[in-house]
């Protein structure tokens, strides 16, 4: 990919994704690399920025993950957030201390309007603070540009070094004008033109695409999903007939969603994809049977996956390329991008078994963030409606399912998911919150209803609003709403006599249930 590239240097904090979405806002492609990468290949790719992010340690202690003075001579603008700020001071001379009161949660800070990091930002603006260290001695060479009532290096720069430091974090939404922050860095200090545009990105993929494929076939894991439906589509724009996609019912889709499904991309609709679809949820069901573990789980759906496809594709023929809707966020929770720990592995990533008989895996939308998809499929001419449908783990409710998976189970969590969505769509809600499901938990309890005592499970309601689904806050559903849906599970849902909301964030929590 021939793009102007900012890179986020990963020290183990939790918001490193966000920085990369934050820095693509800026229509400035970003990628996600560890500390321990090597200054060699950091010097070969030649960012035209490098930002260094939070991390969980205290950079003065042994053992932490740290940098070579090195980086900071590449002649590349360098720009440090929290741990990376102090981490730079530390490194070229300064100290970093334990404060004396720890700052946490939305701060007024005074900037330097002079600072080119400041273009623009108000005087004083309201930023998000979460540190137990301060830089007490600025490296030499470094300024301070910002101050709180707490801290006097909020901010320190050395400009003709192209080093700017933060001690706040500009990438989330806590912080006022953050993102005016980052397209300074990005758009001012390193000169970036901004040329990752998702029109280009469609002629671009289309183009490598055909020129990986040559004559050979493609088979397409078609879910159903926005991700696998624009890869889909994004695939039979590039290789046309040469393209088969199949479509698994693995019997853990929502209700009705296989039919739904097949209407859409099957014979009958607007797509020629060559569907096939295959109806695999007895098989999946045995395989579950017994399996509570999570991890366990998610591993034995991504392989069925795999194994059902390798067996259509010797129905077909020979068959080359394995299409898969992997998008950025599954290959770093995946712990395959930067410092982070091992989130969850999504069956696109990590719960591949290790023999695939293919030639080779094609991801045209692996570098994508969620809401990158969706423009891309609104480039491609998909309908907004599946554009902008709920998003779908790839495991399905095999994750939205507490312990083990059962036809039983399936039925409940599928009608009630059903009468959730539907209430919330008669709500008007369905295109202001950004994800919400019903999940069947475990737990059972004592109930009564007709004057009979009951013994049933308790459905979660689950609703988020984010930006990018790395971080995520409950939504307030109107207490109106949340009674309709309580009533009308209870009555039509088997074996259901309570049901809970989640308010939950993300961190510390995830979106979906296991």
């Amino acid at each position: 990919m021939n793009k102007e590239l900012v890179i986020v240097i990963d020290f183990g904090g939790q918001y490193n994704q966000l920085v990369a979405r934050r820095v693509r806002e800026c229509s400035v492609y970003c990628e996600i690399y560890s500390y321990k990468t090597d200054l060699n290949k950091i010097r070969a790719m030649k960012p035209k920025g490098i930002i260094l992010t939070g991390g969980p340690s205290s950079c003065y202690e042994e053992g932490a993950a740290t940098c070579s003075p090195e980086l900071f001579e590449l002649g590349i603008p360098v720009l440090g957030l929290c741990y990376g700020a102090q981490l730079m001071n530390h490194v070229l001379g300064g100290k970093v201390e334990r404060a004396a009161v720890r700052e946490y949660g939305k701060t007024e800070v005074e900037v330097d309007a002079s600072s080119p990091l400041f273009a623009g930002v108000s005087p004083k603006t309201v930023c998000w603070m979460s540190h137990f260290d301060y830089i007490s001695r600025m490296a030499p060479g470094f300024e301070a540009v910002a101050v709180t009532a707490n801290c006097p290096v909020a901010a320190c720069q050395c400009p003709d070094r192209q080093l700017y430091a933060i001690q706040f974090h500009p990438e989330v939404l806590h912080t006022v004008e953050g993102s005016k922050m980052l397209y300074n860095f990005v758009r001012g200090i390193c000169g970036c033109s901004g040329d990752w545009r998702m029109d280009s990105f469609v002629g671009e993929q289309v183009a490598a695409i055909r020129e990986k494929v040559g004559n050979g076939r493609v088979l397409c894991a078609l879910s159903g999903g926005v991700d696998s439906s624009v890869a889909a589509v994004l695939l039979s724009k590039a290789v046309g007939e040469q393209l088969t996609c199949v479509f698994v019912d693995h019997g853990l889709l929502r209700k009705n969603e296989g039919d739904e499904v097949e209407a859409v991309f099957g014979p009958q609709g607007n797509y020629h994809l060559n569907f096939i679809r295959v109806n695999a949820q007895e098989r999946f069901y045995g395989k579950l049977a017994g399996v509570w573990e999570p991890e366990k789980k998610r591993k034995i759906i991504g392989e069925e996956f795999i194994r059902v496809f390798e067996e259509e594709a010797k129905k077909i023929g020979r068959v080359d390329f394995l299409v898969q809707g992997t998008i950025y966020p599954d290959v770093v929770e995946s712990g395959l991008g930067g410092e982070s720990a091992v989130i969850k592995s999504h069956h696109n990533v990590g719960g591949l078994p290790d023999c695939v008989d293919f030639r080779e895996i094609i991801e045209p939308l692996r570098n994508l963030f969620k809401d990158e998809v969706r423009k891309v499929g609104l480039e491609l001419g998909i309908p907004e409606h599946l554009v902008f449908r709920q998003p779908f783990p790839g495991p399905g409710l095999g994750v939205r399912i507490i312990g083990e998976v059962t036809a039983e189970k399936v039925k409940i969590v599928q009608d009630a998911d059903a009468i959730y969505r539907e209430e919330i769509a008669r709500a008007g809600l369905d295109r202001d919150i950004s994800q919400y499901f019903a999940a069947l938990t475990n737990m059972r309890s004592v109930g009564v209803m007709g004057d009979e005592r009951t013994y049933d499970y308790a459905v979660a309601l689950r609703a988020v609003n984010t930006i990018d689904f790395m971080t995520a806050e409950s939504t307030q559903i109107p207490w109106e709403v949340l009674q309709k849906v309580t009533s009308r599970i209870i009555n039509e849902v088997s074996h259901v006599n309570r049901v809970l909301y989640d308010l939950t964030s993300k961190p510390p929590g995830t979106i979906e249930f296991e």
